[in-house]
């Protein structure tokens, strides 16, 4: 082949791919925050990428379904999943006689919007979703466990310090009521922007929506109501709003904070903020975002919030239910430019086995004995010399090197180096798996 027939290596836009390690700290990742959904009894579902267009795109209008990814074949029209809710909504819909409700379900996939190509936005990437959908009705201990769902999943990610801000949308929309508002929607979605644009422009668009100088002004005053989550509780109910939307709102989110506590919740991973509306337009009661405490320029790295009815585009059943979202990809992406993943231990090898060259087949037996003492070892049986071997090792992180010669096999007494501080440890091959499994445990 010559040059001119050489296709340049590329990938498309917004598409992530990683080297090796890297994909191994994106999988760690991945795993632990499946094990935390596990461990809370969510049941795992997956669903096509590829949905009926009709059935994907019922809601229709927005900006998302500009973004979506259309395909036909045939006569058949299709489009990628845009998000997990969706396909999440038609598969409890078409499923429902065979569910158990309340119904606890993750999943972890991924998805596909055609976003403008900016920094840290992808336009494939992974989703990690949970959702407890009740069947007509659904008890608020399920929003109260939520935060305890989050709070576990990023302290086994390594994270002490974050904060799970927490709102009730009645309480905004009850507030608004009182003011005489009657888009109130139009008026979250420009509250939800206040950390991106500040309080100037958030003013400046509320003014431009009709409000009066006044009622701009109270709403900010009321979102920048600041305390404990306690006082910020006291001074909610000294408002003494007559309106029974917020009254509903702030006996939720009472109550919500307490079954959280009970959870097991610290009053210090918990903060009421009034700010929170989320920009989406189904949410109704309790709203969540999670923000690393030392890294608010992050933004949120977990949301979500309770919705009336999940599926009312596919059936007349009211489905009520609580949710959240890790995006899971840009977390990785801002969490590595951050430099917060050099120290993530992941480690897939224990140890890597590096014969002499007459002892190539009873060191691949020996290989064969320690994975089936549950050891992860690979063998180098390329020639060369030792130190490419060694420095091989060394690269691929492996932490352990054996090397096999006669007289090890002879004496049945194989050398452990560790390839971190060349420490070397003889022992006997019975010795090796519970020395590895301790050393991993390290």
């Amino acid at each position: 082949m010559s040059k001119r027939d050489i296709v340049k290596p590329s990938i498309l836009p917004g598409f992530m791919e990683l080297l090796p390690k890297d994909q191994l700290v994106f999988d760690e990742m991945k795993n632990t925050i499946e094990k935390n959904y596990r461990k809370h009894g969510f049941l795992p579902i997956d669903t096509p990428v590829l949905e009926k267009k009709e059935v994907l795109l019922a809601k229709g209008g927005g900006e998302t379904e500009k973004q979506v990814y259309e395909l036909e074949r045939g006569h058949t029209e299709m489009a990628m999943r845009f998000d997990l809710t969706v396909p999440l909504a038609r598969y409890v819909a078409m499923h429902f006689p065979d569910l158990n409700f309340p119904f606890r379900r993750y999943h972890i996939g991924k998805v596909y919007r055609g976003e403008r190509n900016q920094k840290g936005r992808f336009r494939e990437f992974y989703q990690c979703d949970i959702d407890i959908i009740g069947n007509g009705k659904l008890a608020l201990t399920n929003d109260g466990e939520i935060p305890a769902v989050i709070a576990d999943t990023f302290k086994d990610l390594g994270f002490e310090a974050f904060t799970i801000h927490i709102n009730n949308r009645k309480i905004l929309n009850g507030f608004y009521g009182s003011l005489g508002i009657k888009d109130t929607v139009s008026v979250l979605r420009t509250v939800d922007k206040l950390d991106k644009i500040g309080p100037d422009k958030v003013k400046e668009e509320l003014l431009d929506l009709g409000l009066a100088e006044d009622g701009a002004q109270r709403i900010l005053d009321f979102i920048g109501i600041s305390g404990t989550n306690q006082e910020i509780i006291q001074a909610l109910r000294d408002l003494k709003i007559d309106n029974e939307t917020f009254t509903r709102g702030l006996e939720e989110l009472q109550e919500v904070l307490s079954y959280a506590r009970a959870f097991g919740v610290g009053e210090d991973h918990l903060a009421v903020d009034l700010s929170i509306a989320r920009g989406l337009d189904y949410y109704t009661g309790t709203v969540y975002e999670t923000i690393l405490d030392d890294y608010p320029e992050i933004g949120s790295i977990c949301s979500g919030g309770r919705y009336e009815n999940l599926a009312e585009h596919y059936t007349n059943q009211p489905l009520p239910g609580v949710g959240i979202s890790i995006g899971l990809s840009r977390l990785y992406y801002q969490l590595e430019e951050a430099g917060l993943l050099k120290d993530y231990q992941t480690q897939l090898m224990d140890l890597l086995l590096i014969p002499m060259d007459d002892c190539i087949e009873e060191t691949v037996a020996l290989l064969g004995r320690l994975r089936q003492e549950g050891v992860q070892a690979s063998l180098y049986g390329e020639k060369g010399k030792m130190g490419k071997k060694f420095k091989y090792a060394d690269q691929e992180g492996y932490p352990y090197v054996l090397v096999v010669g006669p007289d090890e096999l002879k004496h049945q007494t194989f050398t452990l180096r560790n390839m971190v501080t060349g420490q070397e440890e003889a022992l006997k091959e019975d010795q090796i798996p519970d020395f590895l499994k301790g050393a991993r445990k390290n």
